[in-house]
């Protein structure tokens, strides 16, 4: 037998930079040292036990076989009531598809409205994922740089330049993943702006909204005229601690939805049935746990930024919103995957590189904070060592 022959369009297929150093790393570990987390963007708290509970009492009550591709009807009613109130906004629940985590929501999306040739515009950086399913579909990148001296939000006048007659659709992410950053109403209200004129649609990941600091979470589906040419994705994971229950759901008009229920059924068939009982729980249970946790999220922020600002060689500016820190490394003298590498092997320090999230990532650090305060002023020390080694 030859060598393996695979479709074409598998080389244009990327990959999720957190999994490949979470995997290096646990490498590191099983030879023997000690290793500092900070790579991987999964909340360390765990699932509220109201959650859990319905979960169980689900499985055990026989919720263990198909449901509708879409989701089940309860489910869907819950995410209607819930996401309509926190953005504003009217949502049946014929217009919100459940999945297996959110993900399938952005490559379902893409997949449904984007052509080959076609362009869509993105974050860069950026959740890699974005850029790998344009690419993967034959849709044309097209990134616009997100810059520290805009507070890593849309530059207008670049935005302005790439959105055009063969722009299909624009990707949003408010707060974003890596950088922390928020778009404020005025940002939102440009890019809609520029969705209407020229008639493309708006993918809006909003699965870090609850996650939030300062400011306000202004959904774009909530402004004029955007209903009908907006792709809501949002999820458990985050908010909830979920990440390994697989809950994500997108909110979309009612006819691209049955399109979107119509690529599920012949991908994944359906999301898992106790799963989405749970979060019927989660949603409709105490929200103190989420309180908490972004509470503690918020003190761990103050300690890492004030905490890589104090270390020569690195700024940090402060995120707005989700779980992570995005360092400026420029003063080190590497270059952000030389940097990477180094924290990993020789200091015991997993990050992700900049980089890894689009070229504009380069020179900087994408730190997540999800883990306890002991692991990071551990993880401060360490970097304060070899950013002394660097600098001597």
């Amino acid at each position: 037998m030859g060598p393996m022959r695979l479709a074409d369009s598998m080389a244009r297929l990327g990959s999720e930079s957190a999994f490949e150093v979470l995997a290096k790393a646990k490498a590191v570990e099983a030879a023997g040292k000690h290793v500092v987390h900070l790579e991987i963007g999964e909340p360390d708290f765990a699932t509220p036990a109201n959650v859990v509970e319905a979960g169980i009492e689900a499985l055990q009550s026989g919720a263990t076989h198909y449901t509708p591709a879409a989701g089940i009807p309860e489910l869907r009613e819950a995410i209607a009531a819930d996401a309509g109130r926190r953005r504003g906004i009217e949502v049946r629940p014929s217009e919100v598809v459940v999945t297996p985590g959110a993900k399938p929501i952005m490559f379902f999306g893409l997949m449904a409205l984007a052509n080959p040739g076609d362009e869509v515009v993105y974050p860069d950086p950026g959740f890699p994922i974005y850029q790998s399913v344009i690419s993967f579909l034959g849709a044309k990148s097209v990134p616009i740089p997100l810059r520290e001296t805009s507070d890593f939000v849309f530059d207008l006048d670049l935005l302005r330049s790439a959105v055009g007659p063969r722009t299909r659709l624009i990707v949003l992410n408010s707060p974003q993943n890596p950088t922390g950053g928020v778009l404020d109403r005025s940002a939102i209200e440009d890019v809609a702006e520029l969705a209407q004129r020229y008639d493309c649609w708006v993918l809006s990941d909003e699965i870090y909204s609850r996650i939030l600091y300062e400011g306000e979470h202004v959904s774009i589906a909530s402004l004029p005229g955007m209903r009908e040419r907006t792709i809501v994705l949002d999820g458990f994971s985050k908010t909830y601690a979920m990440t390994g229950w697989r809950l994500g759901y997108g909110i979309m008009p009612a006819l691209l939805a049955d399109q979107i229920a119509k690529l599920a059924v012949n991908s994944v068939s359906c999301t898992a049935s106790f799963t989405q009982h749970a979060g019927i729980a989660a949603l409709q249970g105490s929200q103190q746990p989420v309180d908490d946790m972004v509470a503690e999220f918020r003190a761990r922020r103050s300690l890492v930024v004030e905490g890589l600002n104090a270390i020569s060689g690195i700024t940090c500016r402060w995120p707005k919103g989700a779980f992570y820190a995005f360092p400026n490394i420029t003063g080190l003298g590497l270059t952000s995957s030389a940097l990477a590498d180094r924290l990993l092997l020789d200091h015991g320090v997993a990050t992700l590189s900049g980089s890894s999230f689009g070229a504009a990532g380069e020179g900087y650090l994408r730190l997540s904070y999800a883990t306890s305060r002991e692991n990071l002023q551990e993880a401060l020390r360490r970097i304060g060592t070899a950013a002394a080694e660097l600098t001597r």
